[in-house]
């Protein structure tokens, strides 16, 4: 038996791991619009992150009060490379938060199931077509 099947693995790994994390934030994101709880909220400031190759990321940071009077403040998971005027500092915004971990949380309009969706598309065909390929392979040997 030749070795070299064994490297169709690498995508498999890559599809499964792609799954996971789009698979978990579609579902936190599904939940939190089940239980979460809203609250008007204001952008205070933006966290600006470089990635490897020199792209500055921006995650609003919103401020917002829960039912029971905790102040919360806490930056978005998901960075964009430019600010849009709905979301500049000062600006007023709609929270979707979790009452038991206010840390749980999206900026409406903001906060996106896109990346979750494409991570869990891309997941999905790597691990399908792969383990299809493997199989195939097993059987025609």
């Amino acid at each position: 038996m030749e070795r070299e099947w064994l490297f169709s693995l690498i995508p498999l790994v890559i599809g499964t791991v792609l799954l996971g994390f789009g698979g978990y934030g579609l579902r936190r994101a599904a939940e939190l619009r089940r239980t979460g709880v809203t609250a008007e909220g204001r952008i205070v400031r933006h966290d600006s992150r470089r990635d490897d190759d020199g792209v500055t990321f921006h995650h609003p940071v919103a401020a917002w009060t829960t039912r029971d009077g905790r102040a919360c403040e806490h930056a978005s998971r998901f960075g964009r490379g430019s600010i849009a005027g709905a979301y500049r500092v000062g600006a007023p915004v709609v929270v979707l938060y979790d009452p038991d971990d206010p840390r749980r949380f999206e900026i409406r309009g903001w906060d996106a199931r896109t990346v979750d969706l494409v991570f869990t598309v891309v997941g999905s065909v790597l691990t399908a077509g792969t383990t299809l390929a493997v199989a195939v392979r097993l059987l025609t040997l």
